[in-house]
């Protein structure tokens, strides 16, 4: 087998870029070619995506990561672009945090029942979730005229490629796609009263969507016969490749903006237990299930540094470790910390509301953030090895939040469990790991994959160390208990 080149495409929250991954059987190097910015734009009353902006990014990227054997797309969750009959964009997509779909959920659930839901999808209620934003768009201009919808990454694929598709692992986030059958649900749409034509027939990661159309060829300098690989085009689908476990009795916690913790399956589960514990049955490569709970994540940091635009993280980081553990404690998925703007007084008013002083300054606060969300992290890994059945030995924290040391041993004592922290890049490598499985530069199963990855990356082990018992008073705490 000879080793490949391939691009990796990794749009976030807050940023997007291009990453060189070159991989073979005793390779997997990645080197950053490109990073854009991907902010909000508040149009009027409407939050959007500057998806234009993301698809120059991701243009300048490809010509930036030089010469290359494929190109993969993964992005995160729910949003998408509607198309009219000609394939022209009928807008920016609207963002996952904008309030049009506050109390749409019940709107829905009156004519598809949420066990009904639950039952087809598998999916845990959220608010954005695709299904509900329709609903919330149902009669607009828009929605009226639109031809075909494309989830982000399928978007961006289609501009490049010309080819419209639906990538399944991001389809079953949709909360319109069928678990079992990893196909769309049209009975689901139709009760939902939403257009089922409206959906691109779905791939599953490894398959060969098109080859970059001509004029992409031309912007980015690379050469004829690049094709665009299906990846787990969920963001968590392919950082769960990238995580380097080894054995099935792992949990992951994908850390970046948001928290996804959970467990990989063969099968999904949707007991009504499943259901009323809010955990989600997304779907995953090779035929898994990520079973997981979508935690508030690092948002709430992020956040507060907005409002800190002076303040250093390295800094508060060693500050906030300084602070007794427990001062403050607040609900991590409290749906008030969903949108942005001033984070910091609504953790203080959220204290409050829990009978607590608030954090007096802002080490405090971030202390706050961290054990709130070490106590998430351990509420949904054990709700999740209590519902599956799956036990876990070890927990694995990939993406950015396994560089914040503090938020790894704070997570291992709260659970209980070891913690092996990185890779941070355990999205793009995945990404690129199916792309070079689909070129024949690597083989196996994800087995394989990730004993390649144990073999090449970076890790870091937190053994835990807490007081089980403190940590189920505060967790108390944080609920209002």
């Amino acid at each position: 087998m000879t080793a490949v080149r391939v691009a990796a495409v990794d749009l976030g929250a807050s940023s997007g870029r291009v990453v060189a991954a070159e991989v073979g059987p005793d390779l997997l190097a990645v080197t950053e070619a490109a990073r854009f910015p991907n902010g909000p734009v508040r149009l009027g009353a409407t939050l959007h995506w500057d998806v234009l902006a993301l698809y120059r990014g991701v243009l300048d990227g490809l010509g930036a990561a030089g010469a290359i054997d494929a190109v993969g797309i993964d992005a995160w969750a729910v949003d998408h672009g509607l198309l009219d009959a000609t394939g022209a964009l009928l807008g920016n997509p609207v963002h996952y945090r904008d309030s049009r779909t506050d109390g749409v959920a019940d709107r829905v659930h009156a004519v598809v029942p949420a066990a009904d839901l639950y039952a087809t999808t598998g999916v845990q209620v959220l608010p954005f979730n695709t299904i509900y934003q329709l609903a919330a768009a149902a009669g607009t201009p828009q929605l009226t005229a639109a031809n075909d919808l494309l989830l982000v990454p399928d978007l961006l694929g289609y501009w490049l490629t010309g080819e419209r598709r639906a990538e399944v692992t991001n389809a079953s986030t949709t909360g319109l796609l069928d678990v079992r059958k990893r196909d769309w649900s049209s009975d689901v749409m139709r009760r939902a009263g939403i257009d089922p034509g409206l959906f691109a027939p779905l791939v599953e990661p490894g398959e060969r969507i098109g080859e970059l159309a001509p004029h992409v060829l031309a912007d980015t300098g690379l050469p004829a016969s690049v094709p665009l690989v299906a990846v787990g085009s969920h963001d968590t689908a392919s950082a769960v490749v990238g995580v380097p476990a080894e054995g099935e009795r792992f949990a992951y916690v994908s850390c970046g903006t948001w928290s996804l913790v959970g467990v990989e399956l063969a099968e999904p589960v949707l007991t009504e237990a499943s259901r009323a514990a809010n955990f989600s049955n997304e779907l995953g490569v090779d035929g898994t299930v990520r079973y997981l709970r979508n935690v508030m994540g690092l948002w709430l940091l992020q956040e507060c540094l907005r409002d800190w635009p002076d303040a250093q993280l390295a800094d508060l980081l060693a500050e906030a470790a300084q602070v007794p553990a427990f001062t403050a404690v607040v609900d991590a998925d409290d749906p008030v910390f969903l949108p942005p703007g001033d984070m910091p007084a609504r953790i203080a008013a959220a204290c409050r509301r829990l009978g607590q002083e608030p954090p007096p300054d802002r080490a405090s606060t971030v202390r706050c953030v961290l054990d709130s969300l070490a106590i998430a992290h351990r509420r949904a890994v054990r709700d999740a090895v209590r519902l599956s059945g799956r036990e876990v030995d070890v927990m694995h924290v990939v993406g950015g939040g396994a560089r914040n040391a503090l938020l790894c041993r704070l997570t291992a004592d709260a659970c209980g469990l070891p913690v092996v922290a990185g890779p941070v890049e355990a999205t793009a490598l995945g990404n690129a790991l199916v792309q070079a499985r689909a070129l024949g530069a690597v083989e196996g199963g994800l087995a394989e994959l990730r004993a390649l990855l144990r073999a090449t990356q970076s890790l870091t082990r937190y053994e835990p160390a807490g007081d089980e018992r403190a940590w189920a008073a505060a967790e108390r705490r944080a609920r209002g208990g």
